[in-house]
């Protein structure tokens, strides 16, 4: 409601720009569909884009930093990038790999491991 609300704030087309978005006058079901809708099918789209890039990028190669046009200074994708992109995903996955098997509890913090008890409040939770 905040976040979507600041758009109401553009002078002239906020209202009409936060009707489109809400689908109504405030937040509802439609509202709560199109977001959903939007979460859903945004990681396929960066999916898609990130494979359309890939493929300019095998087909024209890389460029340099001038902008030039200079067949010396072409550098092919594969094997260059692809294996250096093909190493740079299998160590992150690695690294992921190693922290959900071997050691799950390694990132998390120390008050998850003491059991629960309705009778005492936690340190952290104090009146203001």
């Amino acid at each position: 409601m905040v976040i979507t609300s600041l758009l109401g704030a553009l002078p002239g087309v906020g209202a009409d720009i936060l009707f489109l978005l809400w689908g109504s006058y405030s937040i509802d079901n439609t509202t709560l569909h199109r977001f959903y809708s939007l979460h859903y099918t945004l990681p396929f789209i960066i999916f898609i884009l990130t494979m359309v890039h890939f493929g300019l990028l095998h087909e024209f190669g890389s460029n340099n930093a001038l902008g030039l046009n200079n067949s010396v200074d072409y550098i092919p994708f594969v094997p260059y990038y692809g294996l250096k992109d093909g190493l740079s995903i299998i160590f992150i996955l690695f690294i992921f790999f190693c922290f959900v098997i071997i050691a799950p509890d390694k990132l998390g913090h120390s008050d998850n491991f003491i059991l629960a008890n309705p009778l005492v409040t936690p340190v952290h939770i104090v009146p203001e």
